[in-house]
């Protein structure tokens, strides 16, 4: 990812010039940043929070990218089961939007949408009506708020007068609706563990008044190891602990600030270890030219009659993977509607690595890489893709264990926390629901249906 800021600042007569100036001043005196060696703080001057959020609590949502949801049991994440154990978990996980990928998911996280909702339908993915290619690693597509539909949790909270900080988060480095987080950061990957954590707990340092409500929290070293070394390897298990020390490292630092603090650590997908050579789709249909585009293994079609050509060249061909006109995908997997996710789409059976066709003949002596795992797989065929859910803090009841519940759902319970309004979205109806997650609410009064 990718962050680009414009600090703005809309004044209404001089008096409110004053105390916006006054308010920017005590955060470049006063508030604590990571050293300058670091990547910075950006900060977006909100004004301060409102009268109704200083009446709120707290909540910091952490991202384990890539935590599988039985990780902490299998490697022995201690503090992570003490945090379960001190409020709610998922024993048997959180399923993750399909394709189980991380800006999906992310996102999904953030809006409470299925991604052919909020549109940000896999990492990198082709749109036939702009004519453009949206791309994980490309700062004018990640930055451009018009990829990105709904309303993520922190324009939410700032639309309603709530500050929001944000250290990394798919989606935060845009201007969305024309708003972004009060603070944030450009993505940094290797910027250390301990420093994010340190951020965290520095915002909550800040003057209540310009103090967020809520706050993301990003770390990935987990997914990575998984792609590198696979989910059963030694170097994920390391991994898991090397997380764990950070998740105890901020219930130290709150415990010591003594603010009503609700921490809901998730995950965007699990991990599979991959099995056999690649799929090359071009094997079963090598008519390249009936695509506008092809993005990895999704396909863009130039027409109707081409959708229908590729489909009927793929179909049947091969027991590791399905492929459905878009329209005729499976409800289930919520992938029937945007156009972002092409038409043929194929729907592997397993975990097994796809690809339009190979890569040219290298004069390398080098073989090619391979992942030893991966995930973007539907969770009902390969149950590894399910995510990590936990929670503990003031408003959460203590030794809950929650069934298998839809990660769409993660935003009501978080509007729910600060007390934020998601009936009227100007983005309309999100997909998520809180019901499957009132049970862990000190107060359960909620949970209209959606």
């Amino acid at each position: 990812m990718v962050f680009n800021c414009t600090v703005i600042a809309r004044f209404r007569g001089v008096r409110n010039a004053l105390t916006a100036l006054a308010l920017l001043l005590c955060g470049l005196c006063c508030s604590p940043a990571l050293p300058q060696d670091v990547t910075p703080v950006i900060s977006t001057d909100h004004g301060a929070n409102s009268a109704a959020a200083l009446k709120q609590h707290y909540v910091i949502l952490v991202s384990l990218d890539g935590f599988r949801y039985d990780y902490a049991k299998k490697y022995g994440a201690k503090n992570l089961q003490a945090l379960a154990a001190a409020g709610a978990t998922a024993p048997e996980g959180m399923i993750p939007a399909y394709p189980s990928l991380t800006f999906a998911n992310h996102y999904t996280l953030a809006t409470g949408l299925y991604p052919e909702h909020h549109g940000i339908v896999a990492n990198s993915f082709y749109d036939p009506q702009r004519k453009q290619t949206y791309r994980l690693g490309d700062p004018a597509t990640v930055t451009d708020g018009t990829w990105y539909g709904g309303t993520p949790l922190w324009v939410l909270a700032e639309q309603q007068g709530m500050r929001a900080a944000c250290f990394f988060w798919p989606g935060s480095e845009a201007e969305i609706q024309g708003v972004r987080p009060s603070y944030y950061l450009k993505y940094d990957d290797k910027l250390p563990n301990d420093k994010r954590v340190e951020q965290v707990l520095n915002w909550l340092r800040l003057p209540e008044e310009r103090r967020p409500h809520l706050i993301t929290l990003y770390f990935s070293e987990v997914d990575h190891q998984g792609h590198e070394h696979g989910p059963d390897s030694p170097e994920v298990a390391a991994s898991v602990q090397v997380v764990d020390k950070e998740i105890a490292a901020l219930e130290e630092g709150l415990k010591k600030l003594s603010l009503p603090v609700d921490v809901i650590v998730v995950s965007d997908h699990g991990m599979a270890k991959t099995q056999g050579d690649w799929i090359t789709l071009d094997q079963y249909f090598p008519d390249a030219g009936a695509f506008e585009k092809i993005v990895g293994s999704e396909l863009y079609a130039k027409s109707e009659a081409d959708a229908e050509h590729a489909y009927e060249g793929l179909h049947g061909k091969s027991d590791k993977f399905d492929v459905y006109r878009r329209a005729q995908m499976p409800g289930a997997l919520h992938d029937d509607s945007n156009a972002r996710a092409g038409d043929p789409i194929v729907v592997t059976n397993g975990p097994y690595l796809v690809r339009f066709s190979a890569p040219p003949p290298s004069s390398s002596s080098t073989p090619e890489h391979m992942p030893v795992g991966m995930h973007g797989y539907d969770p009902a065929r390969v149950p590894e893709m399910k995510a990590s859910f936990f929670a503990a803090g003031p408003d959460i009841r203590a030794g809950v264990s929650v069934p298998t519940f839809e990660n769409v759902d993660i935003y009501p319970l978080v509007a729910k926390l600060l007390g934020l309004d998601i009936v009227h979205l100007k983005t309309g109806a999100i997909d998520g629901d809180l019901r499957p997650l009132a049970l862990i609410l000190k107060d359960s009064s909620v949970a209209p249906p959606r």
